[in-house]
């Protein structure tokens, strides 16, 4: 079953969000009070609505409470983002991502309900949207327009496994340059490693090619 998100605001920042989790397969309601921005994601989202988040009323029709997760990427209107914050705790959101302005801005979504805080000046929208689509994804960088970097932990699917049971650079075109595991690092592990617990993995591929690993061995 795809999990379902929210993406409150689609600025350059909500808007790389909401474009990263479609790409995953996510099913995404993005939501902006701009009818232009909402049009530029009809073809995006799996559903694209032109709403006032600081209204709860609204926010109650869309069904915003049986989201699996929302992300509030409001612009500069700092008091529409604590708002909307109060209200998604209010309505018993499970998850609530929350872009903040300053570090002041910060403490305040943290007191209010927010479970994780970004700053988009310092994180990229496609390396928080990667974290937040599964917890096993630790970090996510990219290396150019089509070719990126994940770290991964090991998740149920390959513990116990061999490199060569898992197949990953025949089934999916990655390669895993490493593996870590507490203060250890195996560079260039051979085929017959055994994926053990606490086990992390770190895998270069084209971006395609990474999600495609992604949805297969690492999101549970």
């Amino acid at each position: 079953m795809k999990r379902e998100f929210a993406v409150i605001g689609l600025g350059r920042f909500g808007g790389s969000v909401c474009e990263e989790l479609s790409l995953e397969g996510m099913k995404v309601l993005a939501i902006d009070k701009n009818e232009h921005k909402v049009n530029e994601f009809k073809n995006i989202a799996s559903h694209a609505v032109i709403a006032d988040s600081t209204d709860e009323g609204v926010l109650k029709e869309l069904g915003i409470k049986n989201m699996d997760h929302v992300i509030v990427a409001i612009g500069d209107n700092i008091e529409a983002s604590i708002l909307t914050t109060v209200i998604l705790d209010d309505l018993g959101v499970e998850k609530i991502t929350v872009k903040a302005q300053s570090d002041y801005h910060a403490k305040i979504l943290h007191k209010i309900g927010a479970n994780q805080v970004v700053h988009p000046e310092r994180d990229m929208g496609k390396r928080i949207a990667h974290s937040i689509i599964s917890s096993n994804i630790l970090d996510y960088l990219e290396l150019s327009d089509d070719y990126s970097m994940v770290e991964v932990a090991a998740s149920k699917k390959m513990l116990g496994k061999t490199l060569i049971d898992l197949n990953i650079r025949a089934k999916f075109g990655c390669n895993v340059v490493a593996i870590k595991n507490g203060k250890d690092i195996n560079v260039s592990p051979t085929a017959d490693y055994k994926i053990n617990f606490e086990d992390t993995l770190i895998v270069i591929g084209a971006d395609e090619d990474i999600s495609k690993f992604e949805k297969h061995y690492v999101i549970d």
